[in-house]
């Protein structure tokens, strides 16, 4: 368990780095004002979709009104079709090397033009109030429905790893090979998507690949879920489930080269409010809670330890290949902490929220720690890892807790606005 002091401790670490961390002024193209939570100063200086969302969330245990401004901003930057790109410049220009690896179309770009995990109708209905009183939120997801449902089912497709968030993850190097997030030829990639303006019809047209990805569809499936909409569970189970394995996985076309590593991912549904039970369980019982897997001493792990890709602090010459690939990251922690909550599990929950402290203790808000010892790795304040406020605090209040019951019970059909 986590005691007072130690937790004390914890508020005010987040705090101080959620204080520090936040960014505000008005655009210089046109005095739009905004204010955002940077995701760590210095290497991550812009507004990060997803990274947003879920500092918002955390934002709600310190100043709630920062949740309403972060999520805004958002919004603010969305393009009239509802286009909301992955990561928003506001007045700090792209430059250096990241004008060639970036996934922007212009000269001038104030956003990018790829996606990150949708979950910002979700995220405000945790940290603001009912998605559904923004008209700008559903118009995204709108566009998501128009552009990035490949086969009519409701579920989305990506056309870089990095539209998932996950960037390096071993679960993309069988789908882009050597093109992949953590291999020399992604900027190839990047270079080809520019051309093809990410566009998902004419990527998969051109040979692809493009992927179905397991927690950007959860993600997605949850922010419907908070619109009112109909919901994604059984899409994601009838499609990405694998009875035999009883674990997740992606799709993509052209079909994988080989096998797909088994990763976080594959627990991500947990998160889901509506996933069957037994489906719930097993993940839980016969994976989660495997200490050769995910069950590790300090944390859970991004890639199962028991998985040849599995690496730690000192392995691989190239720091970015650590991405995803092994160690412990607070936003993943959260969402399958969630579906330990939700389906029963309260002793594991707080062994895992526990251990998740003790790394944010002996590191600080760090990008990512080793699962073994809770060293912290990547960048320092990091934002999202202020997630653990709400591990720390899992009253009943929090709206996720009850977002199945909250929903509407009428519900139209997949891809289709109530």
């Amino acid at each position: 368990m986590i005691g007072a002091d130690e937790q004390g401790d914890i508020r005010r670490l987040c705090e101080r780095m959620l204080d520090e961390n936040w960014r505000q002024g008005l655009r210089r193209e046109d005095g739009l004002p905004f204010g955002y939570t940077c995701p760590s100063p210095g290497h991550y200086p812009w507004q990060w979709y997803w990274d947003s969302c879920f500092a918002a969330i955390a934002w709600r245990h310190v100043d709630p009104a920062r949740s309403r401004v972060e999520l805004g901003s958002l919004l603010g930057a969305a393009r009239a079709d509802g286009f909301i790109g992955h990561t928003v410049f506001w007045n700090t220009p792209l430059h250096g090397l990241r004008r060639h690896t970036y996934n922007v179309v212009g000269d001038h770009p104030l956003m990018t033009s790829s996606i990150q995990p949708p979950l910002l109708a979700w995220a405000w209905l945790i940290a603001v109030g009912d998605p559904r009183s923004e008209p700008r939120i559903g118009a995204q997801v709108d566009w998501l429905e128009r552009n990035r449902d490949l086969d009519g089912d409701g579920l989305i497709w990506i056309v870089q790893p990095d539209e998932s968030g996950l960037d390096a993850s071993p679960q993309f190097d069988p789908v882009w090979r050597s093109r992949a997030h953590s291999r020399p030829g992604f900027v190839t990639l990047v270079h080809r998507n520019r051309r093809l303006r990410y566009d998902a019809r004419r990527i998969l047209a051109g040979g692809g690949p493009v992927c179905c990805e397991v927690a950007t569809n959860v993600l997605y499936a949850l922010s419907r879920l908070a619109l009112g909409r109909s919901s994604l569970t059984p899409a994601i189970v009838e499609r990405m489930y694998d009875e035999a394995s009883g674990l997740f996985a992606p799709l993509a076309r052209p079909h994988p080269d080989g096998r797909i590593p088994v990763t976080w991912t594959a627990l991500a549904p947990l998160a889901l409010p509506d996933l069957p039970e037994p489906i719930g369980h097993r993940l839980v019982e016969q994976h989660l809670l495997d200490p050769a897997r995910f069950w590790l001493p300090a944390g859970l792990p991004s890639v199962a330890a028991d998985e040849p890709s599995f690496q730690r602090d000192d392995a691989g010459p190239w720091r970015q290949h650590r991405y995803w690939r092994g160690p412990m990251w607070v936003n993943a922690t959260w969402l399958v902490w969630l579906g330990l909550r939700r389906l029963g599990y309260l002793e594991q929950a707080d062994v895992l929220a526990t251990r998740t402290a003790a790394a944010i203790s002996r590191s600080g808000l760090r990008e990512y720690y080793d699962p073994y010892d809770g060293v912290g790795m990547g960048q320092a304040q990091f934002a999202w890892s202020a997630l653990i406020l709400e591990m720390l605090d899992p009253a009943p209040h929090s709206r996720h807790a009850t977002l199945k019951a909250w929903i509407p019970t009428a519900q139209t059909p997949s891809g289709s606005s109530s």
